[in-house]
């Protein structure tokens, strides 16, 4: 669900000075509800809470990750669930000497609370808030340096005087680990920010149970259209795809589209469109991978414990959470052939950072077409070494996956729209477990993912607005 503010039941009226000691906020208070008719918006109160679980960073290295609450900067922190870990629930950042802070503004904030701990048997030591009200040009502390010396979660508040737009960094002034897990924002009126629960458990893993059984690809009136405007091929069909040819084979899934390589046993590319209509969390993640059992005679069937000890995940190729608007639409995500033998960091890191990253521009008036693919032989898994292919040679391992979407502003006429100043986001990551986290690393033009490919991205664009937007380089932001 999109949740735009969280609100209290009940207020109770207390004054707090900068970083002061207290309780635990009862997060049993906190209701999804809309502003009640007839109130001004500008006097309800708001408590948002960042719970750090969900979002992958396994490494200390910096780099950003979509939270609940938006972009964080992770500089020498992670993401950790270790015994070790102090948390409420079952994750918390996790920050050794650099910093971790919001790359977001929120406004009309009263009070800050911080749940924080040593790490394991760590020594004591110290850190800072600080506070940014121009956007994260500069900052400056806020409260007094907290001496950590507890090793079980406690909280500490910050009030905060401003009514305009602030962000927050929390930096470590010593060497040894922290946690921080639930940080909470108190204030009254609008905050500015929008808080997107994303479907449970992220993460695409190999399973070693029994193959489920195959099944289609069942679909509703939350489809989208066949042609047309938020229609999965609007831009065109990179390969000419058909139902001629068994390795460049077209199959609708009508929650998405792709060219299906029966020699490789996985998807040449997949398309679809995606706005906020796809990401209303009406249907959570199902997790109920099974082979397509719409592939033709002879086609190889890979089935859902294919993967099972390969060392690479089961890669959505369209991803789940971008399709939670019914059962049909997430369970079609499910399917085998909607799957690519994946690096673990790169799929749920990398990848799962770049997915949140357009997901969230779908609550910010845009919408997006994403056309996915991979390309290559050989990638390197948890196992390590160069693995060509999986489940005794059935299924090729990529080198390369790549994504290119067209991001617009919402509206209608969705083709004729697209100009050569329109933005253009192309990825291109190699296949490898030691991926940096950061998508923004493996920015690239489109034209050189159609190089490597040999397909026409984009196709249906006149030719003059297809080349010009083929070179151009996405700043990422």
């Amino acid at each position: 669900m999109k949740i735009k503010y969280l609100f209290a039941l009940s207020v109770i009226a207390m004054v707090f000075a900068s970083c002061a000691k207290v309780a635990q906020p009862d997060q049993s208070q906190l209701i999804d509800t809309p502003t009640p008719t007839g109130v001004n918006p500008s006097t309800v109160p708001y408590s948002i809470v960042e719970s750090f679980e969900y979002g992958t960073k396994t490494s200390y290295a910096d780099a950003n990750v979509t939270l609940l609450t938006g972009s964080w900067d992770f500089n020498d922190a992670l993401i950790g669930n270790l015994s070790n870990d102090a948390k409420d629930g079952s994750f918390s950042a996790r920050v050794r000497t650099g910093s971790l802070g919001m790359n977001f503004d929120i406004s009309n904030l009263k009070t800050l609370y911080i749940s924080h701990a040593l790490y394991g048997s760590d020594a004591a030591t110290t850190w800072q808030l600080m506070a940014s009200t121009d956007g994260g040009t500069t900052y400056t502390q806020l409260g007094n340096t907290i001496n950590e010396t507890s090793t079980t979660l406690v909280v500490d508040s910050f009030k905060v005087s401003t009514t305009g737009k602030i962000r927050f960094k929390i930096v470590k002034t010593s060497t040894t680990r922290i946690n921080i897990d639930d940080i909470t924002f108190k204030g009254i009126g609008d905050p500015g920010i929008t808080v997107s629960v994303p479907p449970s458990s992220p993460v695409d893993t190999a399973s070693t149970g029994t193959a489920a059984a195959a099944r289609a690809a069942l679909y509703g009136s939350d489809a989208p259209p066949a042609n047309g405007d938020n229609s999965n091929l609007l831009f065109g069909n990179p390969s000419n795809a058909a139902t001629i040819s068994n390795d460049n084979y077209l199959f609708d899934q009508h929650y998405y589209v792709e060219s299906y390589n029966a020699t490789r046993a996985e998807p040449n590319w997949v398309s679809w469109h995606l706005d906020a209509s796809n990401t209303t969390n009406a249907q959570g993640r199902l997790d109920n991978f099974a082979a397509f059992s719409g592939l033709l005679a002879g086609m190889y069937a890979v089935q859902s414990n294919s993967y099972s000890g390969s060392g690479f995940d089961r890669g959505h190729n369209c991803p789940s959470a971008d399709r939670t608007s019914s059962f049909n639409a997430n369970a079609a995500t499910f399917l085998m052939t909607n799957m690519i033998p994946q690096a673990p960091n790169n799929n749920q890191q990398t990848w799962g950072n770049l997915e949140n990253y357009l997901r969230s521009l779908t609550s910010s008036g845009y919408e997006v077409y994403i056309i996915m693919g991979s390309y290559g032989s050989g990638g390197t898994g948890s196992l390590g070494g160069t693995t060509t292919s999986i489940n005794n040679g059935h299924i090729a391992v990529p080198s390369n996956v790549w994504k290119v979407a067209v991001i617009l502003p919402v509206g209608n006429g969705d083709l004729a729209r697209v100009s050569s100043s329109t933005r253009v986001l192309s990825v291109n990551t190699p296949n490898v477990n030691s991926i940096n986290s950061d998508w923004k690393k493996y920015i690239v033009t489109m034209k050189s993912i159609e190089d490597a490919t040999g397909y026409k991205i984009l196709s249906a664009l006149p030719a003059s607005v297809h080349d010009a937007l083929a070179v151009k380089t996405d700043p990422g932001s």
